[in-house]
């Protein structure tokens, strides 16, 4: 059998710090894939530029010219944000490879891990996910909310994989399926799952960012996870509708009781449970139109049907 084309697909967004030394570990775990046969020497190694500020094209254009055989560079024309950018280099690379990695650039993924998704690969597997085997490395509140965030998917109906983010192998096929989602508002761990094929795990543990500062503070973090609850389940929704029938339980109930309170004519004017009532009332009607105007927020996006993100520039073997 002959030996797959993988490609690495990594975004990258203000990378400089961190950008030589994943490309030096990537480049030594390619070569070793190759001497010992696991991948055709047409694998590349893809760095996907999401519009950054610093340096980061910059060293992308130069690792290109001086190893054109082995680094690939995409430049998005703006900020797309990393789901856009991830995607973009799968759609980039589909034609040219078997199978392709995706990584954050950040090396906190284990580049070792690769020689066991590409094993599973050659099992039969379609998408290899790559878990954390434990949160080690994360602050007890960073912990406790990523943890919340997959119970709360999970609860909310959406098929994902517990402590997967975006590492993972997926097969050409894989990735040709996913050209048939054309929805803007993306969100990959929740989408691979949907195209099924065969499919499997491999446990590693998660490192210390090598250097640089995390792009993900907790306003991103917040927003994806309302990105991915909102694109994936119709729950919430569902849990208005509910919630109407309980206040409208709730608001009969108190009328009766009002009622007899009055014929009884022990009525006793007062601000206090006015002024609570109208709140608490007050407060759940604006969260519902909050979620409301999420969803309706995210049919806009969609019916405009803008690109999801615009190529600059493709570096592959030397050309442009």
């Amino acid at each position: 059998m002959n030996p797959m084309t993988l490609y690495m697909v990594i975004p990258c967004y203000n990378e400089e710090a961190v950008l030589p030394e994943t490309a030096r570990c990537l480049r030594e775990k390619f070569a070793a894939l190759t001497e010992s046969g696991q991948i055709s020497a047409d694998s590349r190694i893809t760095f996907v530029n999401d519009g950054s500020q610093d340096h980061t094209w910059a060293l992308i254009r130069q690792l290109c010219t001086d190893e054109p055989d082995l680094f690939c560079g995409i430049a998005l024309s703006r900020n797309a944000g990393h789901q856009a950018a991830v995607l973009a280099g799968l759609m980039t690379v589909c034609e040219r490879c078997d199978a392709a990695i995706t990584m954050d650039a950040d090396l906190q993924d284990d580049p070792d891990t690769i020689d066991r998704m590409i094993a599973a690969y050659y099992e039969g597997n379609q998408v290899v996910y790559g878990v954390r085997s434990s949160r080690k490395t994360d602050s007890p509140f960073k912990r406790r909310t990523a943890e919340g965030f997959y119970r709360i998917m999970q609860l909310m109906g959406t098929e994902i994989v517990y402590n997967h983010a975006d590492f993972r192998l997926m097969s050409r096929r894989v990735i040709e399926e996913l050209r048939g989602f054309p929805e803007c508002n993306l969100f990959l761990r929740g989408m691979i799952p949907l195209i099924g094929f065969q499919s499997t795990t491999v446990t590693y543990e998660r490192r210390e960012r090598f250097a640089g500062e995390s792009k993900y503070p907790l306003s991103k973090m917040l927003h994806f996870a309302a990105d991915g609850i909102t694109s994936f389940s119709v729950r919430p929704l569902k849990i208005i509708t509910n919630l109407g029938f309980v206040m409208v339980a709730v608001s009969i109930v108190m009328f009766v009781w009002a009622v007899i309170v009055k014929i009884a004519g022990l009525s006793v004017q007062g601000w206090s449970s006015t002024l609570c009532s109208i709140w608490f009332i007050g407060g759940i009607q604006t969260l519902c139109l909050g979620i409301i105007g999420e969803y309706i927020g995210k049919i806009y996006a969609e019916v405009k049907h803008r690109p999801r993100y615009i190529i600059a520039e493709f570096l592959h073997d030397g050309e442009e």
